[in-house]
């Protein structure tokens, strides 16, 4: 069944040691030292066509498009209508391409599946860069092969459920919207990942804190909510005080192990090495805070109508995006259009960049009447000339491809900071919980067997941001109130489940556990259950 095997070990191809022993290809990767590999891909070339694919949604797809399955979808495939071939562990990606209806790359940390924010030198410079990809196999990659069945992991101890994972910014919280929040979220059995500062130190005199509102947080806590450093206060100190709050600060009484990034703090995993600030030190001082999450500062996309399945890169197109804001006026609607462009779909930090500027320039020019900011305006617009009207002019080209940063559908992984492993997680930006929560995104969801982690400001204030929560300082939007009832309601029907981040991290992190082989009499068993949910597939 197999044509012929390969692998390319940091682009370059190189000898490849394989076995094949009763209806098992084993590849042997002890002849290269994976301690010096940044990526490879084994090549695998079949006889035959290759008929369907499992899904992410845990239904069959034919092989007539382009497919993609990360470690939290199922590696299945079929060649014919009941030759069953699956690998052994979940590590890495499945990659095919249409236009090779014969070959399948098994992909370990190919660019943009473990996307970290980074920002380089003093006007904080956005690139996006690599994870330390750990190459750490629970036994060696390998492809079974059965005539009678595969097996597929449930991502949920709901057996295939929908999954919602909320993470909350606290930027904007007081005394008073925590309170209402919490029992707004209470009356609705939904727990949260709630984002907190530690210390106060803030411009708004209001704004919520560990040291001000301790005994709120610790009711938060007592509810069953994840309660995260969203760094360690709102507002900037000097860099000296900044770094001394970092090595110095004492966590609260209970476990707080996710850290949330916020702003431009200088001891941010996004930032920290642009000070005086090493990797061994920085994860040896988190390590002993008991803190192992952090946020890779990444959104694989805005929600709207449509956009909620963070396992399904095809919810993180432009036509897709566009489609779902077809209900705003037109003005917000490209607005928001162009923006998805620049930060979704490019995700370059060059235009990022630029467009930054021409909304400055643009603003000092209309509001504050700053004529000398004109060609500074037009300077930065020229640069998104090009950029832009590419995507305008042949928009049928690009408006189906999936953003970069979607692409391989990151949730979380691990990645190396100094000596320490930490898990890394990337969100899905939710603003508008009118249309995000919608009753039909959230059938759309359960229907999908989806997940979404959302980074969200429940307490935002801004008169800009349309479907916030706060529809007055004190009232809870009528129509966000009703989607979040709806949610709720098929949370308590198992539907869906509503972990924390943690509570998350902690149940999907044993599929890298999860070893199969296949038994003498032809069919595929579960070696190593991990404590997951399996099924049967036929």
């Amino acid at each position: 069944m197999i044509d012929a095997i390969s692998i390319l070990v940091n682009g370059t191809y190189c000898p490849i040691i394989s076995s094949f022993v009763k209806n098992k290809l084993t590849i042997d990767l002890s002849n290269f030292s994976l301690a010096e590999v940044a990526y490879f891909d084994i090549v695998i070339s079949f006889k035959d066509k290759i008929t369907a694919f499992r899904n992410h949604d845990y239904t069959w797809l034919e092989s007539g498009e382009d497919f993609v399955a990360t470690e939290f979808s199922p590696k299945i495939l079929k060649i014919g209508p009941n030759n069953y071939i699956q690998s052994n562990i979940n590590k890495g990606i499945w990659e095919f391409d249409k236009k090779k209806p014969k070959q399948l790359l098994w992909r370990f940390n190919p660019q943009f599946a473990y996307p970290l924010t980074t920002y380089k030198n003093k006007g904080n410079k956005k690139i996006i860069s690599k994870s330390n990809y750990n190459f750490d196999f629970s036994d060696n990659p390998a492809l079974l092969f059965s005539t009678e069945n595969g097996f597929e992991i449930s991502r949920s101890p709901i057996p295939f459920s929908a999954i919602i994972c909320f993470t909350d910014h606290c930027d904007f919280d007081t005394a008073d919207s925590l309170a209402r929040q919490r029992e707004f979220f209470k009356s609705n059995s939904i727990k949260v990942t709630k984002g907190f500062f530690l210390n106060h130190f803030s411009k708004r005199d209001d704004n919520a804190s560990f040291e001000n509102d301790e005994s709120e947080l610790q009711l938060w806590k007592n509810d069953g909510h994840e309660l995260a450093y969203h760094s360690l206060s709102q507002s900037l100190k000097t860099l000296e005080v900044n770094i001394s709050d970092f090595y110095n600060f004492e966590p609260p009484n209970f476990s707080v192990p996710t850290w949330i990034d916020h702003g431009f703090q200088p001891y941010n995993f996004s930032l920290f090495n642009n000070f005086s600030i090493s990797e061994s030190e920085f994860s040896v001082n988190l390590k002993s805070k008991k803190i192992k999450t952090l946020w890779n500062y990444i959104d694989s996309g805005t929600s709207t109508f449509g956009v909620i399945n963070q396992l399904n890169s095809n919810h993180f197109t432009l036509k897709k995006f566009r489609k779902g804001n077809n209900s705003i006026g037109f003005i917000n609607r490209a607005g928001q259009l162009l923006k998805n462009i620049v930060f979704h779909f490019y995700a370059d930090d060059k235009i990022i960049a630029k467009y930054q500027k021409t909304a400055a320039s643009f603003k000092e020019v209309i509001y504050k009447k700053k004529i000398s900011s004109l060609y500074q305006f037009l300077l930065a617009i020229s640069y998104l000339i090009y950029p832009i009207s590419k995507i305008v002019v042949f928009w049928n080209h690009y408006k189906n491809k999936p953003y970069k940063l979607a692409k391989y559908t990151p949730l979380f992984f691990k990645h190396l900071i100094g000596e320490n492993q930490f898990y890394v997680f990337q969100t899905l930006e939710m603003i508008d919980f009118k249309q995000a929560l919608h009753k039909n995104n959230i059938k759309n969801l359960i229907e999908e067997k989806g997940v979404f982690i959302a980074h969200t400001y429940f307490s935002a204030p801004m008169k800009y941001h349309t479907g916030k929560m706060f529809h007055q300082p004190h009232k809870i939007d009528t129509i966000v109130n009703e989607n979040f009832k709806f949610l709720g309601k098929k949370i308590l029907e198992k539907q869906i489940w509503n972990p924390t981040l943690d509570e998350l991290i902690d149940y999907l992190s044993n599929f890298e556990k999860t070893v199969l082989d296949v038994d003498h009499h032809g069919k595929i068993i579960v070696m190593n259950a991990s404590n997951l949910v399996f099924r049967l597939v036929q």
